[in-house]
This record gives C-alpha cells, sequence and structure tokens, in this order.
C-alpha cells in the first residue's frame, strides 16, 4: 500500500493529483523549482522539496534530483502527472530501482512507445490500422501533402506540414533540429497529411492481471499549434461499428506492449471515416477529466490502485452517462499569434455551480512566470446531452472573473458557441479556417459603456472611499459642474476611449445620455436605451477589471495629456514578453544588412520558442541580443534601419507587423509550436 506520494510535476496537474491522495489518505510530496517556490501545488502539498534553479531542464527534468527528493522526504511512491518526465523510461527505471513503486506502465512499454516510428512497426504488426510512412529521398508531388513528426516528442516540436517539393529540404533541416532541441533527438519521419482529419483518442485503462478497460473516446480536434484547447467525451457523431473499431484497436495497442495503468491511444480519423494510429501517450492525458465526468470514475485513484498491484475492480468498465466538454484556459493572446503572457494573476473566480469541475494550479494573487506552459486551469462541463454541456461551459466561462495577463477566454466562449462546433463538424483545421471571425476587433458600444462604468466608479471611490458604501450618490456636488473626463485604453487593443459625465444635485449624468441607477466604487448599473446592464469593477493600480453578464473589459487609465517624448526609436525590435535569448541568426552583427522578415533573434518563453523577424529591409544599426540574455517584455533587442530613401513611416505605435516597431505588443514575431503539456 501506498502511503507518501512524490509527484514529479508542478501546477495543475499536481494539485489534482493531491487532491485524490487526501481522499484516499495518502500523504503527499512536492517538488518545486526557485521559481514555485510559493505555486499552489507547493502551497497543498504536505511536503515540499525545493530543486535548485528555475529552468525545467535544472529543475523538474532532472530525474536524479527528483528520486533524490524523494528518498529525502520518506515517499515510497513517485507519480509523473503529464509532461516533463511522464514518458521518460530512463526516469522510470530509476524510480523503481531507488526501491519506489512507480505509478506509470512498464519501462518496457515506455520503451516501446516512445519512438513513433518504432510504435508505428509495432502496431502494423497488432494489425492497428495506421498511415504508411513516406520514404523522403523519393517522395513525389503527387504524395503531397506531407506532415513532418519528431519521432521522439509531440506537442507541435519539430512537426512541418510540406506543401511543395522545393520546401522539403528546409523544412526536413528545421524540424530536425527542432527536435533535437527540444527531445534530444533530430529523428524527423514523414507521413500523408490528412486534410481537414479528426483527432479522436481511446482512453485505456490496464492492470497486471490481463484486465484492459477501453473508457470511451474523446474528440479533441480543437486545437491551435497542434494542441489541444478544447476536448469532450464522447467524441460526437461516430457509429457504433466506428466506436468498437476504436476500442478494439486500443486494447490491441495495450495488448501489444504489455501495458499497465492509464494510457490513450491517439487516432486521425479522415473525412472519409477512416482511422488511423497516431501514437500512444503512456501517461495520464490533460483532458482525462472529461472521461471522469462521463464513467464516473477517478483515474488517478485507479492508476494508484494498478499501482499497488490490484486488478481492476469489474471485467467491464461502468456505462458511460452523458457528456463533458473541457476548456483549456491558457494566458496567451490568440489575436496576437497565440503570444503566450506573463505577470500577477489578480483574479481566477469560475463559478461553482452543479455540473462545472475546475481543475488549476493558479488562484487569485499568484504570478504567471515565463519558465512553464502557460495554461492556468481546465473547465469542465457534464451534462445529460452535448448541448447541454456546450451551453453550460459556454456561460460559465463568460461568467468567471480572470483578472491579470490577456487569456483565450473569449476565443473559448466564442469557439463554443460556432455554428460548426455546435454541429459537431469538427477537424483540426477549425482554427486556421476561423480564427479571424473568432477574435473579432471589440465592439465600441460595449467598451464605450464598460469605460463610462470604469469612470462613474473612479468617481465612486473619490467621493465614498474605497469602500462599497451604502450610499448610490450620497455626497455628490450639489451644482451642475463642468464635465469630468476620464481617459482609457482598452486591452489587449488598445483602443482609447473618453468617458465624460457632469456632476448634479442628484448623481452623476453621462453626457453620452445613459441614466446612472446606481454608482458605487465596485459596481455601477447603467440604463442605456430600454436594457438596463450591470457592471463589477475591481481596480489595481492603474488598471480597471470591468466584468459583466456577457463580457469582461480591461482597462488602463490614462493622464490627461500623454507625454510626447514617450517613444520609441523607429525600427526597434522589442521583446514581446520576458524570455531568454536562445540564439541569433548566423553572422548576425551590427552593420549587417538584412531583409523585411528576416528571423534575426529566437526567444524562447513559456514552453515556446519565437522568432523575432526583421520588421523592414535595411541595416542592423545595433544588436543587443546574445544567447543566454535574459530579458524582460519591452527590452529593446535590436534596431533596423531603413535606407534614407525608403517610404517614411507615421510617427508613434504601428501596428503592421511588417512595419517598424514601436510598441512591445507590436513585435513582429512568428512562435514555433510548443511542447505538449509541460
Amino acid at each position: 500500500m501506498i502511503s507518501t506520494l512524490l509527484v514529479a510535476n508542478r501546477g495543475e496537474i499536481a494539485c489534482r493529483i493531491f487532491r485524490t491522495c487526501r481522499a484516499l489518505g495518502i500523504a503527499t510530496v512536492a517538488v518545486y523549482s526557485d521559481a514555485d517556490a510559493d505555486a499552489m501545488h507547493v502551497r497543498e502539498a504536505d511536503t515540499a522539496v525545493r530543486l535548485p534553479g528555475a529552468a525545467p531542464s535544472d529543475t523538474y527534468l532532472r530525474g536524479d534530483l527528483v528520486v533524490r527528493a524523494a528518498l529525502a522526504a520518506g515517499a515510497d511512491a513517485v507519480h509523473p502527472g503529464y509532461g516533463f518526465l511522464s514518458e521518460n523510461a530512463g526516469f522510470a527505471q530509476a524510480v523503481q530501482d531507488a526501491g519506489l513503486v512507480w505509478v506509470g506502465p512498464p519501462v518496457k512499454a515506455i520503451e516501446l512507445m516512445a519512438s513513433k516510428t518504432r510504435a508505428k512497426e509495432l502496431m502494423a504488426a497488432a494489425e492497428v490500422p495506421l498511415l504508411a510512412p513516406v520514404d523522403t529521398e523519393k517522395v513525389t508531388a503527387g504524395e503531397l501533402p506531407l506532415l513532418l513528426k519528431a519521432a521522439a516528442g509531440g506537442g507541435g516540436r519539430g512537426m512541418r506540414i510540406v506543401r511543395e517539393l522545393a520546401e522539403l529540404p528546409g523544412e526536413l533541416t528545421a524540424a530536425a533540429a527542432e527536435a533535437a532541441a527540444a527531445f534530444g533527438d533530430g529523428e524527423v519521419f514523414a507521413e500523408p497529411y490528412v486534410e481537414r482529419g479528426r483527432h479522436v483518442e481511446v482512453q485505456v485503462m490496464a492492470d497486471e492481471h490481463g484486465g484492459i478497460w477501453a473508457l470511451g473516446t474523446r474528440d479533441c480536434s480543437l486545437q491551435r499549434r497542434h494542441q489541444k484547447v478544447v476536448e469532450e467525451a464522447p467524441a460526437p457523431g461516430l457509429d457504433d461499428a466506428l466506436r468498437t473499431r476504436l476500442h478494439d484497436a486500443a486494447v490491441a495497442a495495450a495488448r501489444a506492449v504489455g501495458y499497465r495503468g492509464a494510457g490513450t491511444v491517439e487516432f486521425l480519423l479522415a473525412a472519409d471515416g477512416r482511422p488511423y494510429f497516431l501514437e500512444m501517450n503512456t501517461r495520464l492525458q490533460v483532458e482525462h477529466p472529461v472521461t471522469e465526468a462521463v464513467f464516473g470514475l477517478d483515474l488517478v485513484a485507479l492508476q494508484l490502485r494498478i499501482a499497488e498491484g490490484e486488478p481492476l475492480p469489474t471485467t467491464a468498465p461502468p456505462e458511460p452517462q452523458g457528456h463533458a466538454v473541457e476548456a483549456r484556459l491558457y494566458a496567451e493572446d490568440p489575436a496576437r499569434d497565440w503570444q503566450p503572457q506573463t505577470g500577477a494573476l489578480l483574479t481566477l473566480d469560475v463559478p461553482d455551480e452543479p455540473g462545472l469541475r475546475l481543475d488549476t494550479g493558479y488562484t487569485g494573487g499568484d504570478t504567471i512566470g515565463v519558465h512553464y506552459d502557460p495554461m492556468l486551469a481546465k473547465v469542465i462541463a457534464h451534462a445529460p446531452t452535448r448541448g447541454e454541456a456546450v451551453r453550460l461551459l459556454a456561460r460559465a466561462l463568460e461568467r468567471a472573473r480572470i483578472h491579470g495577463p490577456v487569456t483565450n477566454r473569449d476565443l473559448l466562449v466564442r469557439s463554443l458557441r460556432h455554428p460548426d462546433f455546435r454541429a459537431a463538424r469538427l477537424d483540426t483545421g477549425f482554427y486556421d479556417r476561423h480564427l479571424d471571425a473568432l477574435t473579432p476587433p471589440p465592439d465600441e458600444a460595449d467598451h464605450r459603456l464598460a469605460a463610462l462604468a470604469a469612470a462613474l466608479a473612479d468617481a465612486a471611490a473619490r467621493h465614498h472611499g474605497p469602500g462599497p458604501g451604502p450610499a448610490r450618490f450620497g455626497a455628490w456636488r450639489n451644482i451642475s459642474s463642468q464635465p469630468q473626463v476620464k481617459r482609457y485604453r482598452a486591452e489587449p487593443d488598445g483602443t482609447e476611449h473618453q468617458a465624460a459625465y457632469r456632476t448634479t444635485r442628484t448623481g452623476p449624468v453621462p453626457e453620452s445620455g445613459e441614466r446612472v441607477i446606481a454608482a458605487r466604487p465596485d459596481h455601477v448599473t447603467l440604463e442605456a436605451g430600454s436594457l438596463t446592464r450591470h457592471f463589477a469593477i475591481t481596480v489595481h493600480q492603474d488598471k480597471a477589471y470591468v466584468d459583466t453578464a456577457t463580457g469582461s473589459y480591461t482597462f488602463t487609465a490614462l493622464p490627461r495629456f500623454t507625454d510626447p517624448t514617450d517613444r520609441t526609436e523607429p525600427g526597434s525590435l522589442l521583446a514581446p514578453m520576458p524570455g531568454t535569448v536562445v540564439r541569433i541568426a548566423d553572422g548576425l552583427a551590427a552593420g549587417a544588412t538584412v531583409e523585411a522578415g528576416q528571423p534575426l533573434i529566437w526567444l524562447e518563453a513559456m514552453k515556446m520558442e519565437h522568432r523575432i523577424l526583421a520588421p523592414a529591409s535595411g541595416t542592423l544599426t545595433a544588436l543587443h541580443a546574445t544567447p543566454g540574455l535574459q530579458v524582460e517584455v519591452g527590452a529593446l533587442l535590436a534596431v533596423v534601419t531603413e535606407p534614407a530613401d525608403a517610404a517614411t513611416e507615421p510617427e508613434g505605435p504601428v501596428t503592421d507587423p511588417e512595419g517598424p516597431v514601436t510598441d512591445p505588443a507590436d513585435a513582429a514575431t512568428e512562435p514555433a509550436d510548443p511542447e505538449e503539456n509541460a
């Protein structure tokens, strides 16, 4: 029996495993980097062990340090979570060599599935349907498009789509280099690229006594950069014959490697309904909660039971009930090429309603750093039907209060309400086709009303003090005044809004004609036309967060007059986020000639690699970036000066990604694919 469990991970998955441990009476041990010293998973564990350093390569990826921590803390078992060392056969072996229980599959199974090329050979022998590999030395135009993939990893690292033969050599080189950097193995293989395919997977659970459960299907087709965003169970629209075929193939895959514990067999479902084996993830998946909700199971508890040598409780799994949908809430800006965000997470409040579940590694007051994946939380809805689950999840996200860095919350809400998603017309190209429609410019009228509410709340705070106050309009001036004007900049799009009102004996009167029903420092009610709107206002320093029933807004209060010297030299390349410079272009130095769009600097932040591109053709007149340099957002990396006869650019911030950059948020970057789940 396991008495003390160390989780070799961090954040949301560590907290989720600790929750099951508490229910089972198992003591918990956390490991943490210096960057995570006050993280939620550290606070929730019974014991915590420091791993000196901040970068994953120095901490969470150091299997020797993790094993040493487990022994020092008196743990008798290790759970790897997902990402980091979860599919590292050497780590699994080291855990067992130290006399600890490994809560995961056999080392041999991890080894067999670690390489996608070897896994495909094994699955072919087990008669699992799969795509035939393509010989890149003999490929013809008729075999295009191709998908290049890293043999040793996932999450989009080393993955490239090739549509032209001329592009193949360069893409092979780039994919191999990225795979080597991410996984220490530059092996890359090619297979046919299936247009508009669906990502469907089967959760398996196996014990050491020969029992194997196929726990239904999940659809994970909504992805950005080959990383999942929305998942659901069961996968909609599959007939019984296809579902049975997928279950049988997943069980065959598990038997072929002598599997034990929780694993997932992933398939690509072509438009004609034919399934093809992709890979087997020999760990718990991020999206496991939707399966738990539908089957009424705790998969972590089953993992622990199996690790203790117990059989699955029954020969067949329970019958599934209803439908579950999960959305991953990321600190990122979808409208700016999914750029990850950092900073203080001031508030994270998701409604607690029947059918809803929140899995997170953050709470209000925590800081989102630069070293790890930008996922803040997973929100899961379970209901009798798919339509009800989707509706419940969309509304929960819409009502959530999230103050701090920009998130993908609005994108998630719009995705769940998109006609194609509601009709279960799903494929991995969803965001390629619909991203522009899902990230529209802000509604001017809604932003104006929200800015007015922020201004009225600010006025109420100055009249009443910081507390909410019992009165609605007490202490307003008794005579009409000149209009009071408050200026705000909406985040993250940067549009400016001006709110003007007069103070009278009965209260504030907006110049724009709305009726003020109530105005307090934390709440404003306005009547606009025939509609009464409620606004909850939270102020943190110069930021005002305005939450309504149908949307949330963030404003930065602006001074009455702008500083004309507050400008950045045209052609400046600024760091779009805090991070580490990992590479500069070969031969790049001050005085070099560069072309518009040429990659100059590679910046790594939050498990993602960004290429900083030349904003224009010209001469590199300054280069401040060097490999290994850690930079803050807005740090000057380089300056590109255009020839004197080039067309002049307008003064002030330029939002055209091909023009000179004068705002950190407008830096021309091209992010590489992130590593899955780490």
